[in-house]
């Protein structure tokens, strides 16, 4: 049983699919682990760490690779080096895509979206969306603060007193708890807004306070599955101008919205943004997906009338480091469920949740159910 972890081809793309520390556990089940030269470089992690967890390094590390390990869907440049029936892992972005599904199916890999793993206990530990949303709520705040020209704390100096900033998080997720808990550890006043009400207890045992019209429809705006209900054209109303009240007396805002298949939310309108006082800054996690803040521009930090609007992609990849070794936990932890420890060989169960959740191809064809090509 070969493993390929492979450099990624996007120059954009920091992270790295494995590191020694899940090259050791891939060793004690018997696998062979090949690394592309400077896979981890970007991420911290020098070949010879690779190499001293028993990795081979390899320029044609995939060449008959059994398994391929990557942080993003390979591209069709790729795909002709990978041998038919390989599993590849990797984010694969697979909705709105289908040109790029069709291709991996035409290599006929078997692709992995880890992205899809369902939200299961056994799972928990597998889940790439958690982890990696964990660290982009942490950095927005880093961003945030850097693009911000005041302090976040409250400060008493013998020059006089400089007020803590205020900060307010739009999106209760991962990531909008994340956010939260760092805005607060650097000192900042912090404020929160969701449409579910079962986070208002989660924002609050954070030191930060929730915003929203907390009126009847909103006390059952949640679903029994955990999700947020469609709210009413008036509660929309009632919530928007809540919002845009609160915005305008905001120094950072640090919007986190995001709908699975779908554009992002607009949170903020360009009105808003242009109430804020000059020297604010907003920070839209939701850049990639069409973002939560009109205005914001992927990769840039956009300016309207004084105010920052950082609109950084892969935010989660500004931490590289930490983000590989978390996101490489999680792969090991699901790539470990698809072999049989004692023949030490891939075994996938084909009927396991796992599985039917992240399978995009597997034998020429596109498989899961929600991307099957759609018939004229």
């Amino acid at each position: 049983m070969k493993i390929a972890v492979v450099k990624e081809i996007d120059g954009s793309e920091p992270r790295v699919a494995a590191v020694p520390e899940t090259v050791k556990k891939f060793k004690a089940l018997g696998a062979e682990v090949a690394v592309e030269p400077g896979a981890g470089v970007k991420s911290g992690v020098p070949d010879a760490d690779y190499e001293a967890a028993g990795a081979t390094l390899s320029a044609d590390a995939v060449k008959d690779a059994d398994v391929v390990l990557k942080v993003r869907r390979p591209e069709p440049s790729e795909l002709a080096r990978y041998k038919k029936g390989a599993l590849v892992t990797a984010i694969m972005d697979p909705y709105g895509n289908d040109a790029a599904l069709k291709a991996m199916a035409d290599a006929g890999i078997v692709a992995f979206a880890m992205e899809l793993m369902p939200r299961i206990t056994r799972a928990q530990v597998m889940d790439v969306l958690s982890s990696q949303a964990n660290l982009a709520g942490y950095r927005a705040v880093i961003e945030a603060a850097e693009a911000f020209g005041r302090a976040f704390p409250m400060m008493m100096t013998a020059a006089g007193t400089v007020p803590a900033a205020k900060v307010f998080v739009m999106g209760v997720g991962v990531a909008g708890l994340q956010a939260i808990a760092t805005a607060r550890r650097l000192g900042a006043i912090v404020t929160a807004t969701d449409v579910r009400p079962a986070v208002k207890e989660q924002v609050e045992s954070l030191g930060a306070k929730f915003i929203a019209v907390e009126d009847e429809e909103f006390k059952q705006a949640e679903t029994a599955g955990g999700y947020a209900k469609e709210m009413s054209k008036e509660y929309q109303a009632k919530q928007a101008q809540l919002t845009a009240d609160h915005i305008k007396k905001q120094d950072v805002v640090i919007t986190t919205a995001l709908i699975p298949g779908r554009p992002a939310p607009r949170l903020v309108s360009a009105e808003m943004v242009r109430s804020m006082k000059p020297g604010s800054v907003l920070v839209d996690l939701a850049v990639e997906r069409g973002g939560n803040v009109e205005g914001a521009r992927p990769g840039e930090v956009a300016e309207v009338d004084g105010v920052k609007i950082v609109g950084f992609t892969n935010v989660a990849g500004r931490v590289a480091a930490s983000a590989s070794a978390l996101y490489a936990r999680n792969l090991f932890a699901f790539v470990e469920t698809l072999i049989d420890k004692p023949s030490k060989a891939l075994a996938v169960k084909w009927d396991d949740d796992l599985v039917k959740a992240t399978a995009l191809t597997r034998d020429g064809a596109v498989i899961h159910p929600n991307f099957q090509p759609k018939t004229a």
